[in-house]
């Protein structure tokens, strides 16, 4: 089941004009990890929708400040960056349409996609790879498992952590279910 153009913007209205620069590519990754059929496909583009801001954003917003918190102390560890305050913080800050975050994440999904992304994290920012590390990220962590048993809070709940922004994501879960239907 391929995505249109005219299907990606009913579903992310706010994508405008930029969901056709993610049209081709994001068939290309749902293919390859096996978002295939309306619950998978539903699902995948109502969480990356939402976490991207309809494709507004492939890097994660926030300041020098905010971006920190991955830079030193326990969540740093967690992520696999340097104890050392050097900037892993900020280098692997959350990239792709679902936020690819932390070193330890660059480089497994990096191995996954044959990409250098410890020494080239940017690459998450382009659309082929926003697109492959989400879908990889989805794959990897069984959600298409979760999606076929319609179980979208816990999708939710691996991706974000909590239910962050989980009216935004249901709305558009349920707009991605009619439009595809």
């Amino acid at each position: 089941m391929s995505i249109t153009q005219q299907q990606l913007q009913q579903i992310l209205p706010n994508a405008g004009q930029t969901a056709g620069v993610f049209v081709p590519v994001l068939n290309t990754a749902m293919v390859r990890f096996q978002i295939i059929g309306t619950k998978r496909v539903a699902a995948f583009i109502a969480q990356i929708g939402h976490e991207s801001g309809q494709f507004r954003y492939v890097r994660e917003l926030g300041s020098d400040q905010y971006l920190s918190k991955y830079d030193t102390g326990s969540l740093a560890k967690r992520l696999g960056n340097t104890p050392e305050a050097d900037g892993d913080g900020q280098k692997y800050r959350g990239r792709g349409l679902i936020q690819i975050t932390g070193r330890a994440n660059y480089i497994t999904c990096g191995e996954a996609l044959a990409l250098d992304l410890v020494n080239h994290p940017e690459l998450l920012e382009k659309p082929q790879h926003a697109c492959m590390s989400a879908a990889w990220f989805w794959a990897s962590g069984g959600l298409n498992t979760l999606a076929d048993a319609g179980q979208f809070d816990k999708i939710t709940q691996r991706i974000n952590g909590g239910q962050n922004g989980a009216a935004d994501r249901q709305a558009l879960y349920a707009r991605a279910l009619k439009v595809l239907a």
